[in-house]
This record gives structure tokens, C-alpha cells and sequence, in this order.
């Protein structure tokens, strides 16, 4: 396919890169399932004393294994991670034993290829649709990892972090800069306030770097909104899930989806929100 057709026709591109999204998105379901899994062999191996009883290490990674069923361990052929359309062909269940197959893999796909498709339509062919594709991705990764570990990861929010500030060398690097610190300073205030005045933790580090990539991807302007909204948001989650679930107020809630959305959110329309706030 040539290039400049991509360019040239805004919905071939926003097609090509929803494609390209859900593939992505089959890929962010390895990361979201393996990642804690491989930071946790670490942590493990580190306290470990190396001696002649520690036997041999199988390779655990994001490229080997391959991905098998987790009841009777078939290994998943080429044909059947296919995204989102192998769960409709295989109606969510796995073609050797009859295993359910969890709904979100496919919604993780799904979610990815839609915002990635977005993404091109909203920015157009160029290099900021690049970079906010990057940040999409990530943000999705990190959502679902918190939500099932409660852990941001170093290996995908530090990296984001240092590739925001690169994204913005010839756009506006001083904004980025500051807001890589304000995003991180702002949530470390919070912490220690929180700490000193409770003996608890009221989040972890992990939400400091998360938003401080955030702050390197969007600028120190942006920042407001999207502690504004992760807020809200996260406050009127946690209000629902303590009157309808009955979940008591010590259970820790991850902060890190929300405060993705809140990226998300301001990237795609921040300026159009600040706009209408300032008239």
C-alpha cells in the first residue's frame, strides 16, 4: 500500500491503524497477563541464594511460551488469536477442552483497535498520531496491569516518561519538562501529606511516574484536567463500590486506571475543554 494514500485519505488511515490496534491490543493482553508475572520471577530470583539447589530455569518472557489454554494447556494456534474474531469464532471458549475464554481479551482488543482508529482520525498522518498511539497503548497497559496487580510498572512508565520528553524536543520542551515534574512532585506531595497526617499510604509510587509521563506527553498545562478527572472519577467509582459491593473503605483502590482515562481525556480534547472554560 502506498504512503502517500494513507496521507491523502484520512478513513483508509483510520482504518489501517485501527487494524494495527487490535493487533496491538492482542499483544497488551501478553503484556498485561506476563509482565507481573516476569517482575515477580525477579523479585524472587533476587532473594533467592544461587546455589546447586536452585535447579533449572524454564524461560518465562513476553515471546516464549507460547500462549496456551490455562485449563488443559493446549497451545494457542496462529488461527485461533486471531483478534476479537477468534472469540466470536470459537464463542469464547477453548477449541480442545471447552474452557471459558475471558471476555476481556477480547474487549482489550477491541478497545484498542476502536481508540487506535480514533487516534488517526483525530490527528490525522504525521508524527502525532505516532506518539499518541505510543501513549494509548501504554495507558492500556498500565490501566489493566493496576487494576490486576496494583502495580505500575518501572519498565513501561519510565520509558514513557523519557519518550513524551523526545516526543516534544521540537514542539514545546519546556512544558514538557515542567510538566514531567509537576506531575510527579504534585502526587509525592499528596503522599507524604496524606502519610504525615494518617500513618497510611494513600497511593503508591507508581501513580507519581505514571502521571509524571503523563505530564512529559501533555505539557504542565494539562495536568489540572487530568487530576481533575481521575479524581472524579475515581471518587464516584469508589462511592458505588462501598455502597453496592459492600467493599470496606481500608481496601486499597488502584489509581492508576483513572488517572490513564484522565490522560486519555485530555489529550483528545483538553484544549477543546480549557477552550470552552475560558470562553
Amino acid at each position: 500500500m502506498d504512503v502517500s494514500m494513507l496521507e491523502s485519505s484520512p478513513p483508509l488511515f483510520a482504518a489501517v491503524c485501527a487494524v494495527v490496534g487490535l493487533m496491538v491490543g492482542s499483544f497488551l493482553n501478553v503484556v498485561i497477563y506476563r509482565l507481573p508475572k516476569m517482575i515477580e520471577h525477579d523479585w524472587k530470583k533476587q532473594c533467592e541464594t544461587l546455589d546447586a539447589k536452585a535447579g533449572a530455569e524454564t524461560s518465562f518472557n513476553l515471546i516464549v511460551p507460547r500462549s496456551r489454554c490455562d485449563s488443559c494447556g493446549h497451545p494457542v494456534a496462529s488461527i485461533e488469536n486471531i483478534p476479537v474474531l477468534s472469540y466470536i469464532f470459537l464463542r469464547g471458549k477453548c477449541r480442545h477442552c471447552g474452557a471459558a475464554i475471558p471476555l476481556r481479551t477480547a474487549i482489550i482488543e477491541a478497545m484498542t483497535g476502536i481508540i487506535s482508529g480514533f487516534v488517526a482520525w483525530r490527528f490525522g498522518f504525521g508524527m502525532e498520531t505516532a506518539g499518541a498511539l505510543i501513549f494509548v497503548w501504554a495507558m492500556i497497559a498500565l490501566a489493566f496491569i493496576d487494576i490486576d496487580t496494583q502495580l505500575l510498572p518501572d519498565v513501561i512508565t519510565l520509558p514513557l516518561l523519557w519518550t513524551g520528553l523526545l516526543f516534544n524536543l521540537d514542539a514545546d520542551l519546556h512544558s514538557a519538562v515542567i510538566g514531567a515534574a509537576a506531575g510527579y512532585l504534585s502526587l509525592w506531595s499528596i503522599y507524604w501529606l496524606f502519610k504525615l497526617t494518617t500513618k497510611k499510604e494513600g497511593m503508591g509510587h507508581g501513580d507519581f511516574k505514571l502521571l509524571a509521563a503523563i505530564g512529559a506527553w501533555l505539557g504542565w498545562s494539562q495536568l489540572p484536567l487530568v487530576i481533575l478527572a481521575s479524581s472524579v472519577v475515581g471518587a464516584s467509582i469508589g462511592i458505588l463500590m462501598i455502597l453496592l459491593a459492600k467493599q470496606g473503605r481500608d481496601t486499597p483502590i488502584p489509581f492508576g486506571p483513572y488517572l490513564a482515562g484522565g490522560g486519555l481525556i485530555a489529550m483528545f480534547w483538553g484544549k477543546d475543554i480549557a477552550r470552552a472554560y475560558l470562553g
